[in-house]
């Protein structure tokens, strides 16, 4: 993982800070009755409020603040009791309003943090400086026709939650690791379904580069960043970009850019604004928001054993390494299905399975383990018959094939192909007997001390027994008869 980057002047160091902007699961929007819904034809679920009619006057849905809180909750974040909706003046040509309404100086949720995972076994904290609530904007359509663009309002006022990460990146591996992880929490507490193709979670990253060590460089944000690949991609092109400038004696223009992914580049949208640029001021239709502690300390009362707890806990009680707990937790109906799975069987053996043969078969048809053909009751069964010696663990991933394929039970395919494993010691040793009389010449050399001939004499034996003679029970009585 590269922290640094080489230039023509020496090391320097990626500053990466990234604001997510996670669509709020809820039935309708932030200050309107309209709906939600994914895939509506293009305005067909506009209010007036909405559609910035004169006269609208928005209301508050609270359950979009109830999600942020438990969103806040579940980030270590502090809640605010007090907090106030501003408009954010700006021109958006897809936000009838003219304005949009977010919150500024008092978020509803500061100061959080969140524990990234990295593919090395190493964590590292990343502090979030706030959790804001705010409307989305429409959706300007610029393909439709060649001489004009088309604007779609049903996004207008979904409520979104913006998420904003403290300067503590220090790579595009970070980033990715960071979203991913933050992803994972969303989905775990049910506030939004992180779904990046459909617009849902929507990634701005702010790049600097500086010396190692040294004071902070002017940043750059990168707009509207919807896959982790793009994001990563755009913050390694933007930081070597800016490292040719300041290497060339220029400076860093403190603006907004976006990131073409079929040139791999990132190019210039606008100057940055500042803060004041917005004329920020408390929305005059909305009076400050008020929540009651009772009422916070109720919804934290109702989440989720959340990724790193339950990360922990198959650690400690389950005895998984650092890894395999952390690709079993980053979903939670994964983590479900492995504890299923496990349940009153090995966990070690139950969670390899899970990973390599589930997940990988999942991985290529393209599925979720919601979507799997193979139950955790089935694969659970699967373990069983290995553990009882009916069949081998090789011989098991062909059967779960079988069983990803088709759909049929462990035992079925296992009788329907006469996959059992012979394990009647009176049969394997007139095996044996058979494979050390023809193999005489090599009995002699094993006896001679050539104890290497063992690995051939269990293949033999495996060979003429047709693959059915369990292993453990070969192993065990060649050894007796070999050195008797």
């Amino acid at each position: 993982m590269a922290n640094t980057i080489e230039g023509a002047t020496g090391t320097w160091e990626y500053v990466i800070g990234l604001e997510v902007h996670a669509q709020i699961i809820s039935n309708s929007k932030l200050f309107s009755g309209a709906s939600t819904e994914f895939g509506a034809d293009p305005n067909a679920q506009v209010s007036p409020i909405d559609a910035g009619m004169p006269g609208m006057l928005p209301v508050i849905n609270m359950t979009c603040i109830e999600q942020a809180v438990r969103t806040g909750l579940a980030l270590n974040g502090t809640i605010n009791t007090h907090s106030v909706f501003d408009r954010k003046n700006y021109f958006y040509p897809d936000l009838p309003q003219g304005y949009q309404i977010s919150q500024y100086k008092q978020p509803v949720v500061s100061e959080g943090n969140l524990t990234i995972d990295m593919e090395d076994g190493e964590t590292r904290d990343i502090g979030i400086e706030r959790l804001h609530v705010e409307q989305d904007a429409g959706k300007s359509l610029h393909d439709q026709d060649p001489a004009s663009s088309y604007v779609d309002l049903n996004r207008s006022g979904i409520g979104l939650m913006e998420i904003v990460s403290k300067p503590d990146l220090r790579s595009p591996e970070e980033a990715g690791a960071y979203v991913r992880k933050l992803r994972s929490i969303l989905r775990y507490v049910g506030t939004c379904d992180g779904n990046m193709q459909e617009g849902s979670l929507r990634v701005d990253a702010n790049v600097s580069v500086r010396k190692p060590g040294g004071e902070l460089g002017t940043r750059c944000e990168i707009k509207n960043l919807n896959s982790m690949r793009f994001m990563q991609r755009a913050i390694e092109y933007e930081a070597m970009r800016q490292i040719d400038v300041l290497e060339a004696g220029g400076e860093v223009d403190q603006e907004t850019r976006l990131f073409d992914a079929n040139r791999g580049e990132t190019r210039s949208m606008r100057s940055k604004e500042e803060a004041h640029d917005y004329r920020y001021f408390p929305d005059p239709d909305l009076l400050p928001l008020r929540l009651e502690q009772a009422w916070i300390d109720g919804i934290g009362e109702t989440l989720p054993e959340l990724p790193d707890a339950k990360k922990d806990r198959f650690m400690a009680e389950f005895s998984l390494s650092a890894y395999d707990a952390g690709v079993l937790v980053a979903e939670q109906e994964n983590a479900a299905f492995y504890e299923e799975v496990a349940d009153g069987r090995d966990k070690k053996l139950a969670a390899n399975w899970v990973i390599s043969e589930l997940f990988g078969q999942l991985n290529k048809a393209g599925k979720t383990v919601d979507e799997s053909p193979v139950s955790a009751a089935a694969m659970g069964e699967l373990l069983d018959l290995i553990a009882d010696g009916t069949i081998s663990g090789r011989t098991a991933k062909d059967v779960f094939t079988d069983m990803f394929e088709t759909g049929k039970a462990a035992g079925a395919i296992v009788e329907e192909k006469g996959l059992k494993q012979v394990s009647d010691t009176g049969a394997i040793e007139a095996v044996i007997d058979e494979v050390m009389a023809r193999e005489d010449a090599k009995v002699a050399e094993y006896r001679g001390g050539k104890d290497k001939l063992f690995g051939f004499f269990v293949g033999q034996v495996m060979k003429a027994s047709g693959g059915k003679a369990n292993p453990k029970v070969v192993n065990e009585l060649l050894r007796k008869k070999l050195d008797g």
